[in-house]
């Protein structure tokens, strides 16, 4: 594809050699002639000089000179993930219909082009809607309802109930609608099981990463607000709220009962107590652990989390201590010199 055509499609300004012909896109260290790259951190902005690619997606003001053809954009990022699917081979959809070797109960309801793929089980009172594809070794449980257009990836399990909207992906290995994690303490010490008796509600244009876990709650409904994306290996438990278009990263986790307001970021293997409340916008930093209520916008790090200010002030502080020991060191000699004068 000529980067002219590419320039053209992504609405981007050229700067260079328009005929060059265009092969796949690449990283700025991996790439090589032929390749289309992209610069969306500044801390890469020395690379943009050594790659070897034909071309490279700049933001608008960049003002360094480079010997490889410029396509510069408002959203550099943005415009990569563009690029990159004009050279992307999509995976065939699955056809519409059953697998012979899937177990759909007669009392389900498949919506138009709903597609059940080998091995899956769809048990009574089901409800999907129309075009949702189910790959390989899914099992839908009990009265659960899934809408239109959802992709679940193989080995999905929705649990009985459970409600998933329009347009949800959902990868391999997940689970939705496990129990929570519920027990009473017993005189002698043991525990006995709580039973967990609501449900999870998936909003819509939900995307859920793979080997997620989210609990039904112990009663009433766990929620995942519309849009929110949830990447692999997280934990959400019973009767956590999270609102509209939040982002959990890899391994991060939220205890039960918690609730996380919209637009949230929580950054990987960060974690949340239970009972709590993190307000709008907030974000919580890489490894934190957060044990209080976090405000609306605010940028918490550390364990136990803090402000991120207060948490970095803290850091320097720590970074100095060896010093300041040896200067107490010091002051301690010199009053024992004194007092023996």
């Amino acid at each position: 594809m000529k980067l002219a055509d590419i320039a053209e499609q992504l609405g981007g300004l050229l700067e260079g050699d328009g005929d060059l012909e265009i092969r796949s896109v690449a990283g700025l260290k991996e790439a090589g002639s032929g390749d289309l790259s992209f610069l969306a951190n500044p801390k890469y902005a020395a690379q943009v000089a050594t790659t070897k690619a034909s071309a490279v997606i700049v933001p608008l003001d960049w003002d360094r000179e480079v010997a490889c053809a410029l396509v510069r954009c408002g959203n550099s990022d943005h415009a990569f993930a563009q690029a990159a699917e004009l050279f992307y081979e999509p995976v065939p959809v699955p056809p519409a219909g059953v697998h012979p070797s899937a177990v759909v109960d007669e009392s389900a309801q498949l919506g138009e082009g709903v597609s059940i793929g080998p091995n899956c089980t769809v048990e009574a009172g089901v409800v999907i809607g129309a075009n949702t594809v189910l790959q390989a070794n899914c099992v839908v449980a009990y009265k659960s309802v899934i809408g239109a257009d959802c992709m679940l990836y193989p080995l999905v399990s929705v649990r009985e109930f459970c409600r998933i909207g329009d347009r949800v992906i959902v990868h391999n290995g997940t689970v939705i609608g496990s129990d929570g994690f519920g027990y009473a303490v017993q005189v002698d010490g043991s525990r006995t099981k709580i039973p967990q008796i609501g449900i999870v509600v998936i909003e819509d244009d939900v995307e859920i990463g793979a080997n997620v876990a989210i609990d039904r709650a112990r009663f009433g409904k766990t929620r995942i607000g519309k849009g929110t994306k949830i990447d692999n290996l997280v934990q959400v438990a019973h009767n956590v709220v999270i609102g509209e278009h939040a982002v959990m990263c890899g391994q991060s986790g939220i205890s039960g009962s918690t609730t996380v307001g919209a637009r949230v970021i929580m950054a990987g293997q960060s974690g949340l107590a239970g009972h709590l409340e993190v307000g709008d916008g907030a974000i919580v930093g890489a490894q934190a652990g957060v044990m209080k209520d976090i405000p609306a916008k605010d940028f918490v790090i550390g364990s136990p989390a803090m402000s991120h200010m207060q948490t970095k002030k803290m850091i320097a502080n720590m970074v100095t201590l060896p010093k300041l020991k040896e200067k107490v060191r010091q002051l301690e000699a010199d009053v024992a010199t004194l007092k023996r004068g």
